[in-house]
């Protein structure tokens, strides 16, 4: 069959240069280069919106306006495009209601597997319940050895006080002769008195039988008497031996509970017949925590320990707060200026919780006078509690909100179910629990799961279906997860790797997958799990485009797309087409030079020695085993392991919101750990991570980086604004003087269509430039203020080399490879490692004081090779001045070139979170244990060839 490509003639979108360019279809194409240079303007704003575009083209006007209307994007045209599904870092559902489970429909098929199968217990003293017919109650007590003597008890009375006279007076009328109260036989035609306040059981004996052939039928007669007495109840006092308890319902013959009918959605969170009243199925709630309403407890009163808001004048005499503790200073006898942690528990407990009703007298002096009012303190907690439910600012309520904890809810523990549901089980163990266990240890408990010949039959294909979504799960190195993570705590290659295992879980055929940056988050050691299962969803004969930068997926790929050659106005075009070998050959390709090595990125002449050390003890955060980690300052440490392994729960857990807690006075929760030691050599602790540095199009790397502010200082001292009297406030977009009012400083308007697409004009009164007439009259050197946002920072270097403040803060923007960036370009137009790098670049053009801790979560995301040596030799530069740099990565070329590895494993989940190595990378790679030592080895040794 001849081979079959999609054919995209002139593609214009963001900063593609007309490209034209043949993809084979059905294979594994992989689209690559540099940062910025258009990969996925290419793959998802091209190829995916035309795919989408066009089926939705297909559905009724009536569909379309549901859907939400796709933007055509800047092509000419696209042939042999397929239906097409991306697979995105971005779209991951940050509801807490979503689970792993609910995401990839097993937990679902779980729902089924214990609605149908599963067996019931009594939630209170955990009793099997069973539901049975007559015919079955018979056949069991006719299973009883021959001979056996029985009698049949109603059970008409159980655990009620009373002397229930009227009853036993029924039963006798009814011609009953015995009954059994409270252990103990008794005939009716005695006279029975019973001690009115204590509870008895009184069960009537119905029949006394000897089991042998041919009672069933008076057998039957009997049992059908006892449940019309007993409401469905019955006990079967076998001579000898323990009484068997029979139920015509779901109800335990005990306690008395009856359960309703199981039904899948009695295990659903999500639905009122299933999920716990009180927490109404999330499992948790959010209440204030005294630890962050006074985080430091060395602090007295006096000295602003309580920085709850509300509170904060506490401390300020003359304040109606301070007099209210006064009050009950005096009430209860302790001292303001005490140490709070020095506090009785007794005074501790009035001023959290209240006085139970008990008024003080409060004496207050305020602008309308004096006076003395009785009030009873109802504690900070409550205090807190009722202001944040009455206020009706959202920046109020946000702010409440950093003085809460989530806590898991008191009456289900955590568990999201009614106790009813939590008490149904198969194989012993309940929905909850099953969700709990990492997805491998699940799969090896379904693999042993022993069920009766009937349980077989109705759950053979339900489980058949469970099973084949955990391997693909296992498929994609997600084995160390459970069923119950939320997905909002996912990384991004993770999200994406639970939604390419319930693509391939779907089976379709014939659709253009569109995948970003799958192996983030991945371990080399797992690479070939991804690559098996990108393979498969090709040869089921799917199209599978991936815009990646790891060399393995570019190897193993059928086609290489290198779009380039620079980044930004230098790239979007195509460089090189075709297999790696072919893509190593061609001159131009910067990803052809690092593949055949033309192109290295150094390993560091030395190691630097580190200037002190920080000490992690008793960490014991998720699956950390009560570790002690040491890190070294003044040097740049990478920590290591494979996914799951414990990394994140380390660094971002637990060193960076100690650290941010006790330098920076935020107000987080740390995880576990027992104590830090050596936090006296560190004054500050900043995170760089990937997220946007602004959510509007108004923040740009000229207001992040601060240099804008330098640049309308520098408008409004020249002679224009000074003849005018402009000061800088006229020369920005976001107050009223100087911005054009139409658009109000936007540049851009938007027209809402409804049930066609927003569309965005560019506003016609300043053409877009964001400023009035007047100020874009002023000039600096021939530009004006619109001019310079316009810039890209290789321009901006030229324009004000003679500027050294400018210049130098400009500078660093180009260091860290974003030549290309404009000054003005919106933050919502940046892609995710161009973020960090804006926020690395104002790190560096800082003066550091050499006492800063930098921690990064695997910074190397969306990175083309250029861009991780660029990186390199930034962080290298970052930890140069003595400040101490520590990133999570899996880049064999960030790892190699650290001072110091600190691996964590050796697997993911519960089999990982030790530390299996520490040292420098030649250390770590001669330790066998070490997965990260076998890759980082093969580094070293081919850099020293």
């Amino acid at each position: 069959m001849a081979k079959q490509y999609i054919k995209i003639r002139g593609a214009n979108e963001h900063n593609l240069k007309n490209v034209s360019l043949d993809i084979p279809r059905n294979e594994l194409v992989v689209l690559t280069g540099l940062s910025g240079s258009g990969k996925s303007s290419l793959a998802f704003d091209t190829i995916y919106a035309e795919g989408q575009r066009r089926y939705m083209e297909s559905l009724s006007s009536y569909a379309r306006q549901f859907l939400g209307q796709m933007e055509k994007p800047d092509v000419e045209s696209i042939e042999g495009l397929s239906p097409a599904i991306s697979i995105d870092q971005k779209s991951t559902n940050r509801n807490p209601r979503s689970t792993v489970g609910t995401v990839t429909e097993i937990y679902d098929y779980m729902r089924l597997l214990y609605a149908r199968i599963g067996i019931p217990h009594c939630p209170k003293c955990g009793r099997e319940i069973r539901r049975q017919t007559i015919d079955q109650m018979v056949d069991q007590i006719m299973a009883l050895p021959e001979r056996t003597k029985i009698q049949l008890l109603a059970p008409v009375v159980r655990g009620r006080k009373g002397e229930h006279v009227k009853l036993l007076d029924q039963a006798r009328k009814s011609g009953y002769v015995r009954a059994r109260i409270d252990g103990n036989l008794y005939e009716l035609s005695e006279e029975i008195h019973l001690e009115k306040n204590i509870k008895h059981t009184i069960e009537i004996v119905v029949d006394r039988l000897v089991v042998k052939e041919g009672i069933e039928k008076r057998l039957t007669d009997s049992i059908e008497t006892v449940m019309g007495l007993s409401e469905g109840l019955m006990t079967v006092d076998v001579i000898g031996e323990d009484p068997i308890q029979f139920s015509t319902s779901f109800a335990c013959p005990d306690c008395g509970i009856s359960i309703e009918e199981v039904e899948p959605r009695s295990f659903s969170f999500n639905n009122p017949f299933g999920a716990c009243p009180d927490c109404f199925g999330l499992g948790y709630k959010m209440e204030f925590d005294e630890d962050l309403m006074i985080p430091d407890k060395s602090l007295s009163i006096s000295q602003g320990a309580i920085v709850v808001m509300g509170w904060q004048s506490c401390s300020e005499k003359g304040s109606f707060t301070h007099a209210i503790l006064e009050a009950l200073a005096e009430e209860y006898h302790f001292d303001l200026d005490t140490p709070f942690e020095d506090y009785p528990k007794e005074v501790q407990n009035i001023l959290i919780h209240g006085t139970d009703g008990h008024e003080v007298k409060v004496h207050y002096k305020g602008q309308r006078g004096e006076g003395v009012y009785p009030i009873a303190f109802e504690g900070l907690i409550k205090n807190v509690e009722r202001r944040y439910r009455e206020t009706f600012s959202e920046t109020s309520k946000a702010e409440y909100e950093t003085f809460m904890r989530i806590t898991p809810c008191k009456l289900c523990k955590g568990q999201r179910l009614k106790a009813s549901s939590l008490a149904v089980t198969v194989g012993g163990i309940n929905i909850y629990e099953a969700t709990e266990m990492s997805i491998a240890k699940y799969r090896e408990f379904l693999e042993n799961l022993t069920l009766t010949p009937m349980q077989q039959s109705i759950g053979a294909q339900i489980l058949k279906e469970i099973k084949a979504r955990l391997d693909f799960l296992l498929n994609v190195g997600l084995e160390y997860l459970s069923l119950s993570r939320a997905t909002g705590t996912l990384s991004g290659g993770e999200a994406q790797r639970i939604r390419l295992a319930t693509q391939i879980g779907s089976g379709l055929v014939g659709v253009a997958y569109i995948l970003d940056e799958p192996s983030i988050g991945l371990h080399q050691r797992d690479n070939d799990k991804l690559l098996a299962t990108l393979t498969r969803l090709r040869d089921l004969g799917n199209s599978v485009l991936v815009v990646e930068h790891d060399e393995d997926t570019m190897r193993a790929a059928d086609c290489i797309v290198d779009i380039g050659p620079g980044a930004g106005e230098h790239g979007g075009e195509v460089v090189a087409v075709g297999t790696a070998e072919e893509i190593m050959k061609c001159e131009r390709s910067v990803t052809g030079a690092y593949l055949s090595g033309r192109i290295r990125i150094p390993v560091p002449a030395e190691r630097r020695k580190p200037t002190g050390f920080l000490t992690v003890r008793g960490a014991a955060e998720n699956n950390l085993k009560n570790i002690d980690v040491t890190f070294p300052l003044g040097v740049m440490t990478c920590v290591t392991g494979v996914s799951g392994s414990g990394k994140s729960s380390l660094v971002n857990e637990i060193l960076y919101k100690a650290l941010a807690r006790k330098l920076n006075r935020a107000r987080t929760i740390p995880g576990k750990f027992r104590k830090i030691e050596g936090l006296e050599q560190l004054d500050k602790v900043i995170d760089i991570d990937q997220s946007p540095i602004g959510r509007t199009p108004r923040s740009n790397p000229a207001t992040y980086t601060g240099v804008f502010d330098m640049i309308r200082d520098l408008f409004a001292s020249t002679p224009d604004a000074k003849a005018k009297g402009y000061n800088k406030g006229r020369f920005s977009f976001n107050v009223k003087g100087g911005r054009c009012e139409a658009c109000s400083g936007d540049g851009i308007i938007k027209i809402e269509m409804h049930f066609l697409p927003d569309v965005y004009v560019p506003c016609e009164v300043c053409g877009g430039k964001r400023y009035n007439r007047e100020t874009l009259d002023v000039k600096y050197k021939g530009k004006s203020i619109y001019d310079v946002l316009n810039m890209t920072v290789e321009e901006a270097m030229k324009f004000f080399e003679n500027v050294p403040s400018i210049y130098r803060k400009i500078a660093t923007l180009n260091d860290v490879g974003l030549s290309y960036i404009r000054l003005g370009q919106p933050s919502t137009q940046l892609s995710g490692g161009e973020a960090q790098r804006i926020k690395l670049a104002t790190e560096l053009s800082r003066r550091g004081t050499g006492k800063t801790i930098y921690i990064l979560d695997e910074p190397t995301t969306g990175l083309h090779f250029a861009d991780v040596h660029k990186l390199v030799e930034i962080l290298r530069r970052l930890s140069d001045g003595g400040n101490t740099v520590v990133v999570i990565e899996h880049n064999l070329d960030v790892i190699k070139c650290a001072d110091y590895l600190i691996d964590i494993g050796p697997e993911g989940g519960d089999r990982g979170g030790t530390v299996i190595a520490q040292g420098t990378p030649e250390e770590v790679a001669e330790n066998p244990r070490s997965y990260t030592g076998q890759y980082v080895k093969k580094y070293l040794t081919s850099q020293e060839m």
